[in-house]
């Protein structure tokens, strides 16, 4: 093992072997364009839980956020507030 590796606690697969699938249900989906940004939200469900995934996609690369639904009211009132503050502040001058 090289010293800034370390030993995963879901157990040791071979390199390059995927990751069993798992059976996620989909209970909505939604999606958004904001200038050349396309995010997806989608709210699913698997054998651990329900959870949010966020995928934004831009020029077909795509980034993927997954946040809990024991986190979606924090995470609401955090973007209402940066809904809220970007609406106070004004834009920088250039």
């Amino acid at each position: 093992m090289i010293s800034n590796e370390r030993p995963s606690p879901y157990g040791r697969r071979p390199f390059g072997q995927p990751k069993p699938p798992v059976n996620e249900d989909t209970l909505k989906s939604e999606k958004v364009q904001i200038e050349r940004k396309t995010f997806v939200f989608t709210l699913k469900e698997n054998p651990r839980g329900r959870f949010l995934r966020i995928t934004e996609d831009v020029g077909g690369r795509r980034d993927t956020i997954i946040i809990p639904s024991t986190g979606l009211e924090d995470f609401k009132k955090l973007l209402d507030e940066m809904v809220k503050a970007s609406a106070e502040l004004p834009p920088k001058a250039e």
